[in-house]
């Protein structure tokens, strides 16, 4: 039966969103706290503030599914792998669990990404979804036949910890990663990545948005630091297609609103996938900033 009520929860590093669903699937404002970041204690208040802000404004209680960076590993029950590192080890499931007198459910951000968009958004109805986080980091989701494929390791479409494909004399080491490997693909491909790239090579400090803008206007070093962005980007993605060979491929986070990544993607894979019809479909998140909360509450 599907939950009349249903509350989904974005634990990004900076910000933390929370959205209401209806039983047919209306959506309610989406509200933001910022992150306590470091403060496990204080990001259990924070959620727990705005389910309650959440159902005071909806007036009904609700079930609560929660995007996390990171994943709860199947086999000591506490968070692994997430940037925001003061998560790790920790059993964050039973103390939510605990903090709001129900059951909840926690996924990755990117499997809840990757949900939203393969239910109702830019992938539906596609049997292989693999949605993609280009922001603060990059990570990755599957969708199976609209279910959530999370593995037995809970780490399934962590392509942001494999190495940079193809990578050329001065790519092979590549930038130390929080993870403690080094070249990882997040340290190609996130936003910061490519803001430290254009800093490396034009001597230049810009955020990720204000390369976009500058190249927009015709800046040669920026148009030159997004080229060599998608290049790597195009390399990773179709390690990934090699791989899992998805039907779709949505892209979400803040370097997904970069229109040139769609007209040069598809054209960089082609040469680089296994196949004779290599054409690749790569699409923008139909929810936006909004796909994180909307999968979240459809974990229940």
């Amino acid at each position: 039966m599907t939950p009349e009520f249903r509350i989904g929860i974005d634990l990004g590093g900076t910000k933390i969103a929370a959205i209401g669903l209806a039983d047919n699937d209306t959506a309610g404002s989406i509200k933001r706290r910022a992150t306590p970041r470091g403060d496990y204690d204080g990001t259990i208040a924070a959620i727990a503030g705005l389910v309650a802000d959440i159902e005071k404004s909806h007036g009904q209680t609700g079930t609560v599914g929660i995007g996390i960076p990171g994943s709860i590993s199947p086999h000591s029950d506490l968070i692994q792998n997430a940037n925001s590192t003061w998560l790790n080890g920790m059993p964050l499931a039973e103390d939510l669990q605990r903090k709001l007198q129900r059951p909840v459910r926690l996924a990755n951000d990117a499997n809840c990404f990757a949900l939203s968009e393969a239910y109702d958004g830019a992938a539906q109805g596609a049997a292989c979804v693999f949605g993609v986080i280009l922001g603060t980091g990059c990570g990755g989701g599957i969708v199976l036949n609209g279910a959530l494929h999370a593995g037995g390791r809970s780490i399934a479409g962590e392509w942001g910890h494999t190495p940079l494909p193809r990578a050329s004399a001065h790519e092979a080491e590549g930038p130390a990663c929080w993870c403690g490997r080094k070249g990882c693909l997040e340290t190609w491909l996130s936003g910061p990545a490519l803001a430290r790239d254009h800093a490396q090579t034009t001597g230049e400090t810009l955020s990720a948005e204000e390369v976009r803008t500058r190249a927009d206007a015709g800046d040669t070093g920026a148009r030159a630091t997004l080229e060599r962005h998608t290049e790597r980007l195009a390399r990773g993605l179709a390690t990934v297609s090699n791989i899992l060979d998805p039907d779709v491929i949505v892209l979400g986070g803040g370097l997904s609103q970069m229109a040139h990544l769609y007209d040069r993607l598809p054209d960089l894979m082609q040469p680089l996938i296994f196949a004779d019809h290599a054409a690749v479909n790569i699409v923008p998140p139909q929810h936006g900033d909004a796909s994180g909360v909307r999968g979240a509450a459809r974990l229940w």
